[in-house]
């Protein structure tokens, strides 16, 4: 952002920085509203922007684009500061609210992030006591539930672990397989494939030659929707089962019905159904950041009314109680990550994935 552009919102917000009526606060939202993460900064948007329509404190929303990078970061934090927010929410990327948090700390300032997933931000709370709270999953969960979920549930069949020896594929496929191992189990077959194969005949083969009746790759949506088509014209009957890499776009060839997949809890199955109504009221679909970023604005509104009638601070009120939200109940742990469950097993029905029991 322009050094003059800058100067022009501080200049706005300290014009606005009085004319909040008793117990009202500004809420700032940090999100990419310009270049390739446009469109879920605009979900942020839609999303912060309804929840506050509904405070009935007058509070207001100061928005910031981040554009995802360092300068944008910093250059939010000292809006923000200069505004006097009481709370901040949004980002997306981690060089932009790695920028910013030195800045917001310093100013007593807290941040829930909707969007950042690196463990570290919040893992690092001890060293840098930067207030900063997540709703977004870690990105350590993903392989967590994968352990989780699967070694229950393979515990009496043959399995194999593959993986197309890309970073994400070869640590989820490798994490699994000891997290599987500890828990007691052995996969028959262990193998990294070529990615981006016109077929997999080939690797459905030496699966077949392995016994697998299972199998969890590590891997994109194309090369498993492949993999399961070339298993079926072998007359082989073959679970394959996928990260969240799976909600990709449909390609050429789709993923045959069956095909399980760990992702995050879909919260638009289970967001309360007035929001979803303002949301259609105001032509706003129920994405996921829209979705997240409602719940912030609700937190902080919460946290704001604690913090008033206990007189103590939004910060402490953030890591001392349950919020309710449009998400339902919300609680951070000492690192300031949400306690609880935020990734299930799907299972793809020919046109859709349906959550599993």
């Amino acid at each position: 952002m322009q050094k003059a552009a800058f100067t022009a919102l501080v200049i706005l917000a300290m014009a606005g920085a009085t004319v909040f009526p008793a117990g009202a606060a500004s809420i700032g939202l940090a999100a990419p509203l310009t270049g390739t993460t446009e469109l879920l900064g605009r979900q942020m948007r839609d999303g912060a922007e309804t929840a506050i329509s509904t405070a009935r404190d007058g509070s207001t929303l100061e928005i910031v684009d981040t554009q995802c990078s360092a300068e944008g970061g910093s250059t939010a934090a000292e809006f923000f500061v200069v505004a006097e927010v009481a709370a901040v929410t949004g980002f997306l990327c981690m060089e932009a609210i790695e920028a910013a948090m030195p800045i917001l700390a310093r100013a007593g300032i807290p941040v829930i992030t909707t969007g950042v997933r690196v463990a570290s931000l919040t893992e690092r709370r001890e060293r840098t006591g930067w207030p900063v709270y997540r709703l977004a999953p870690r990105t350590d969960g993903e392989l967590a539930a994968v352990s989780r979920i699967l070694t229950s549930r393979w515990r009496e069949d043959l399995f194999a672990i593959v993986d197309d020896g890309t970073i994400y594929g070869r640590e989820l496929a490798e994490g699994f397989r000891i997290a599987a191992e500890q828990a007691g189990l052995s996969p028959v077959f262990v193998d990294t494939f070529r990615p981006q194969l016109e077929n997999q005949i080939a690797l459905a083969g030496r699966l077949r030659r392995s016994g697998a009746t299972h199998v969890f790759a590590g891997g994109d949506r194309a090369d498993l929707a492949i993999l399961g088509r070339d298993a079926r014209e072998l007359g082989y009957d073959l679970v394959i089962a996928g990260g969240e890499a799976l909600r990709a776009a449909r390609d050429d060839v789709d993923l045959v019905p069956g095909t399980l997949m760990v992702a995050p809890v879909d919260r638009a199955a289970t967001a309360d159904p007035a929001l979803l109504e303002r949301l259609a009221e105001r032509q706003v679909l129920p994405a996921d950041y829209v979705l997240s970023t409602h719940a912030a604005v609700e937190i902080v509104l919460q946290s704001l009314q604690t913090a008033e009638d206990d007189g103590g601070s939004i910060a402490a009120a953030l890591s001392g109680q349950t919020f309710q939200t449009a998400l339902g109940p919300v609680r951070f742990d000492d690192k300031g990550d949400w306690i609880g469950e935020h990734f299930r097993l799907y299972r793809y029905d020919g046109t859709a994935f349906q959550p599993m029991d």
